[in-house]
């Protein structure tokens, strides 16, 4: 399953939307205000954003750009705008993609679809190391992870945390710097994102004496090499 972070304050359009894609590999989080979604998305980590331009709080080329700053996660625009200028702002600020309303719904997909296929593409390029750990084994050319011969599921938050880790492994990453491998900011003090991920990747992973992953108190987590054995 893909995550879409839907930012769409027409709540016609945005039922249609979910109904839909829901029906298909994608799981949707809708948020109606432009002043609260960045806020979303870094509590959500979504795979990929659909983003209205006329929203109540913010304006979506803001919210664009304030992503794109933290995050390279395909942004697709969907407004009903129709103006060419709007376009190439879109662009010019982060934006992958543009689509005007209305729009079939299937050809959203498609363009999901597509969106999702260029960045793992790009990132399979760019990456082809394999990862083994006793029986964890990380293929980072299709993000592809197996533990004791089976493949795990992992959501896309999940694998790059683990990615995070294991390439340091045996030795202490604080929270900071694990925010800002994986989403380039820094911890504010509050943010327990990383904490609830490791809980996820512990239940995963059989880690139930937080052996494998381990909390270093007032330090941050340790990826224990010889516990995956």
């Amino acid at each position: 399953m893909y995550r879409v972070l839907l930012v769409e304050d027409d709540p016609r359009l945005a039922e249609l939307v979910m109904e839909y894609l829901s029906g298909y590999e994608f799981s949707v989080d809708l948020v109606t205000r432009g002043d609260t979604a960045l806020e979303h998305f870094k509590q959500s980590q979504p795979d990929i954003v659909v983003l209205d331009l006329m929203l109540p709080g913010m304006d979506g080329m803001v919210v664009c750009r304030q992503i794109r700053e933290q995050s390279e996660v395909p942004i697709l625009i969907l407004t009903a705008r129709e103006d060419t200028y709007d376009e190439v702002s879109g662009l010019e600020q982060g934006a992958d993609d543009f689509v005007n309303k209305p729009v079939q719904p299937r050809v959203l997909l498609a363009r999901l679809r597509a969106l999702l296929r260029r960045t793992q593409t790009k990132a399979a390029a760019a990456d082809t190391r394999v990862l083994e750990f006793g029986g964890l084994r990380i293929m980072t050319n299709d993000r592809s992870v197996t533990w004791r011969g089976q493949p795990c599921v992992l959501s896309n938050t999940e694998y790059k945390l683990l990615l995070v880790l294991a390439e340091a492994a045996g030795r202490v990453l604080s929270r900071d710097e694990l925010l800002k491998k994986m989403r380039g900011i820094e911890f504010d003090g509050l943010d327990r994102s990383i904490d609830n991920c490791i809980s996820k990747l512990r239940k995963k992973f059989d880690d139930n004496l937080s052996e494998k992953i381990k909390t270093v108190w007032g330090e941050g987590y340790l990826f224990s090499p010889s516990a995956w054995n």
